[in-house]
């Protein structure tokens, strides 16, 4: 995989990286791997990297292993910076409302607390 980065990827507080320690080790290597992959390429495929519609400009990491479902929200910065919101396993078909209601208020606080700066 080409290493120069195109996208900087960071951590909106702990939000993922809370989320993250509770997964086992290959869905970490998953999510590790699908990462990655935003980072340094283009056109990001929709299977792994995908727009939330009638959302305020998320997206959604997607990660599946085995059966399992995983998504973790998003936001773009200044275009080439992605933003990591909150994650959780996806039991059903629909997305739950209110994590797409988290990841918005999660965005909401991310811009005001940078416009206090």
């Amino acid at each position: 995989m080409n290493e120069n980065f195109i996208r900087d990827i960071y951590y909106y507080k702990r939000f993922y990286l809370d989320f993250f320690v509770t997964l086992k080790p290959e869905v970490k290597r998953k999510f590790n791997w699908t990462l990655k992959l935003i980072a340094t390429i283009e056109r990001v495929p929709g299977k792994y990297f995908k727009h939330m519609e009638d959302t305020s400009g998320l997206f959604e990491v997607r990660v599946e292993v085995g059966s399992d479902i995983y998504r973790v929200f998003s936001f773009f910065d200044e275009g080439r910076l992605i933003i990591l919101l909150n994650g959780f396993q996806k039991k059903s078909q629909k997305t739950p409302k209110n994590e797409i209601e988290l990841a918005e208020k999660l965005k909401k606080q991310y811009f005001d607390e940078k416009r206090e700066k």
